[in-house]
């Protein structure tokens, strides 16, 4: 059975809140576990259908009538979540990645649906549920409050973020709620833009040593008007996809770390450099 999981929204800042908990953001795939009838089925948050991907998961000593909500993740070898490694081990079927699904809240337990149970009491049902985390099946791990020191340790250990979740709240299918907010650790880069894409909107970016650094999607309407007035004057060649700029245009993005590869993962706008 499908369920639509609850959302969260974003805080720009962590803040310390003796009426919410923090937990770790962690960087995998959203996946809710459902099992009725004896049978288990893997979902993700737009409701594709995984079951087959994941065989491991269908043999964990679940309760009938049970569903819940995680993230599945690769950890890298320092034991730190690798979204790349999730992909290549979501995409093939030959992929050695090893997934763990940590798992933080549950929506239905033995056929009732506790959705309107507190979060404490619904981590007190996955204490029942998973009453010994293994490196395959595990909860995620929390603290009261001290959104600000969690989030400065997220920062010196480079992973994503943290989420800070109201002690009481409830969980709400399919809504996305300010009672969980998402903390991102963003990083930031002062880029050249060196093209613009001819159809869907993309800029593409070089570092400043002249290297490619990756598309830019993700840019305020305004400041996408500013970029292809400016376009004109800075225009030097073409071709079917991407009129090329001479690169003098700067700006700083902020992204969520580099990939393998040395690209910025996700950049957005933040604000035009000098």
């Amino acid at each position: 059975m499908y369920v639509s999981p609850m959302l969260l929204h974003k805080s720009d800042q962590p803040f310390n809140d003796s009426s919410y908990i923090t937990e770790l953001k962690l960087d995998g795939i959203r996946l809710t576990l459902s099992k009725f009838n004896g049978i288990t089925k893997l979902y993700t948050r737009h409701k594709n259908e995984v079951t087959s991907k994941f065989p491991e998961l269908l043999i964990l000593d679940i309760p009938d009538n049970t569903v819940l909500d995680g993230e599945i993740i690769v950890t890298d070898n320092q034991g730190k979540p690798d979204f790349e490694a999730m992909m290549e081990r979501f995409m093939s079927r030959s992929s050695e990645s090893i997934i763990s699904y940590v798992v933080f809240d549950v929506i239905y337990y033995k056929n009732e649906k506790v959705t309107n149970r507190s979060l404490l009491e619904r981590k007190e049902i996955l204490n029942q549920i998973i009453k010994i985390d293994t490196p395959l099946l595990t909860k995620t791990k929390w603290i009261e409050s001290n959104g600000i020191a969690y989030f400065n340790l997220v920062k010196q250990q480079a992973l994503e973020g943290i989420v800070l979740k109201k002690s009481n709240s409830t969980y709400q299918i399919d809504k996305r709620s300010y009672d969980w907010l998402k903390v991102i650790n963003y990083q930031y880069e002062t880029v050249y833009v060196t093209g613009l894409r001819k159809d869907k909107f993309g800029a593409l970016l070089s570092f400043e040593d002249g290297n490619y650094a990756g598309i830019l999607e993700f840019m305020p309407p305004s400041e996408r008007s500013k970029l292809y007035r400016i376009q004109k004057e800075l225009k030097i060649r073409e071709d079917d996809k991407f009129n090329y700029l001479d690169p003098h245009l700067k700006l700083t993005v902020k992204y969520r770390n580099l990939t393998k590869k040395g690209l910025l993962r996700l950049p957005s706008f933040h604000k035009w450099a000098s």
